[in-house]
Order: structure tokens, then C-alpha cells, then sequence
């Protein structure tokens, strides 16, 4: 069981582009997450996805001449050992011929990644860059945008990987989640930064394929205001610890059924709302 919230004091409580997702989805699951920090085993293609943007961080790191398709393929067996010992391989057993199958379909996104730019052509203003920001109300936005171009004309482009296949007309909800994704990373830039992004882009590097989306500001201020509901609504059930479980089909990926009330299951003991550290 967790500890009580007093105890449990630590980073000031932010919205994020995944958990904003998660309390849309289900306020249940976002409580696992969020308050309770329930753990989660770690699929294969998670940890393929955390190895390629782990590789094409650190290839961005390298001068642009040596961006090179060959080297890149060499910063993969690192960057898998660098993942695992940062802990997110929790609860995957990676046995060799499971590696082994890992890191080809790594290297197979990486050679993808090359089909759709050449990193040896530009470099770019900075690669997993935290965001921070607090809105005029108050709602506290935190999160890592993958990488960040500024042209010498001062434009801004927010770009994002994705290792998985661009969404077809059956899986819209994945284009509009990676597009709400986007729309935060834009939101929290434009206040934190006071600069618009004229682009969000999304590189689907198994299928090639790019998506662009110019955003406007009026949009970003009706966007904000989604978050800044999405953040009360969240408050609002912490206060009394009323997280509803919501049925769907994404239940069937979900690892908390056993302890979800719409499979028969018990939640454990509300801890209560994250403290807030003493100033």
C-alpha cells in the first residue's frame, strides 16, 4: 500500500501529456499512475521505442558530419544497456534471443529514421528538452518534447518520433492522442518561450510517413483551456479520491484489471493527494 500523502511530499503535482491522456481514458488508471505509482511490466515494442529515442538522442549529441547512417546503427546495443540501467525495462525479462530481435528492430527504425531526414544537414536547437510551465490559473504543465528546430529565421518546429506505424482510418484515436500530444508541447513552448511553433511534426519511422500540422494561436488558447479543465476535473477527484474506472477497449492493455471494480476487482486504499514540498 502506498504511503499516506503527508509522507509522500515530492515534486510539485504538473499535468503531462500522458497522464492528461490517461484521466481522459480512465480517471482509475490515472490514479494507478499518478498517485499510486502502481508498477508495470514493460512491453518489447516500449522498450524498442525508449531504445530508438534513446539512440537518436545520442546521435544528435555527435557533430553533424558524423551523423552518418552507419554510426547511428552502432548507438543501439548502447543505448539498450543505457535504458535497462535507467530502470524502464521494469518487469521485462530480456532473455538473448529476445535482445537480439530488439535491437534488429531498432536498427530497422533507425534506417526508417534516414528515409525521412538527413541529420547530417542541420542541427537542432536541443533533443529531449523538459518543458515546465504554469498557466495564468495556475495549471502546471511538465514534459520532455523530442526535439526542437529553430530556423535561422527564428521559426520554431516541434518534432516527435514515433516508432510505431502511422495511424490508418481504424485507429484515429492514435493520430488525435499524438496530435493532443503535440498541441501540449506547443501550448507549454508558447507560454513558456512566447514564441508560436509554426510546425508539430510527427516522424512515424516504421512507414516513412510525416505528418505536419501548423497550429494557430487562437486554437492554442482554446487548446489551454481543455488542459486547464483536464487539471481540475483531476483536482477535483483528488480531493475526495473519487476516480471512476471507464470501460473500453484499451481495457484490453490495461495491467491493473485485477484491481479494477469493472472486472470485480478492489483498488487498494486511496493514499490520498501527493503533498506539495515545503517551500
Amino acid at each position: 500500500m502506498s504511503a499516506p500523502a503527508a509522507a509522500r511530499t515530492g515534486r510539485r503535482p504538473a499535468l503531462s501529456p500522458s497522464r492528461a491522456s490517461d484521466f481522459k481514458q480512465c480517471p482509475l488508471l490515472y490514479r494507478f499512475r499518478a498517485i499510486d505509482r502502481l508498477p508495470e511490466p514493460v512491453s518489447p515494442a516500449q522498450l524498442r521505442g525508449s531504445v530508438v529515442h534513446a539512440a537518436l538522442e545520442e546521435l544528435y549529441a555527435l557533430p553533424a558530419a558524423e551523423r552518418i547512417h552507419d554510426t547511428a546503427l552502432t548507438l543501439v546495443d548502447p543505448a539498450l544497456d543505457r535504458v535497462i540501467a535507467e530502470g524502464s525495462a521494469t518487469g521485462l525479462v530480456l532473455e538473448p534471443e529476445l535482445r537480439a530481435e530488439l535491437l534488429r528492430d531498432a536498427r530497422k527504425l533507425l534506417s526508417g529514421y534516414y528515409r525521412l531526414e538527413d541529420p547530417t544537414r542541420f542541427d537542432p536547437h536541443s533533443c529531449e528538452q523538459r518543458v515546465e510551465v504554469e498557466l495564468p490559473d495556475g495549471t502546471l504543465l511538465r514534459g520532455f518534447v523530442d526535439r526542437i528546430d529553430i530556423a535561422a529565421t527564428g521559426e520554431m518546429r516541434v518534432v516527435d518520433y514515433k516508432t510505431g506505424k502511422s495511424p490508418s482510418e481504424l485507429w484515429a484515436l492514435a493520430e488525435a492522442k499524438a496530435l493532443f500530444q503535440m498541441k501540449f508541447y506547443a501550448v507549454a513552448l508558447w507560454r513558456s518561450r512566447r514564441v508560436l511553433p509554426a510546425k508539430l511534426r510527427l516522424l512515424y519511422l516504421a512507414d516513412g510517413q510525416v505528418l505536419d500540422y501548423s497550429p494557430d494561436l487562437d486554437e492554442l488558447m482554446r487548446f489551454e483551456r481543455t488542459l486547464t479543465a483536464i487539471w481540475r476535473a483531476i483536482q477535483a477527484a483528488g480531493s475526495t479520491g473519487d476516480f471512476r474506472a471507464t470501460r473500453s477497449k484499451l481495457c484490453n492493455w490495461c495491467a491493473h484489471q485485477p484491481m479494477c471494480p469493472e472486472f470485480g476487482g478492489t483498488p487498494p486504499a486511496y493514499p490520498g493527494w501527493p503533498a506539495e514540498p515545503a517551500e
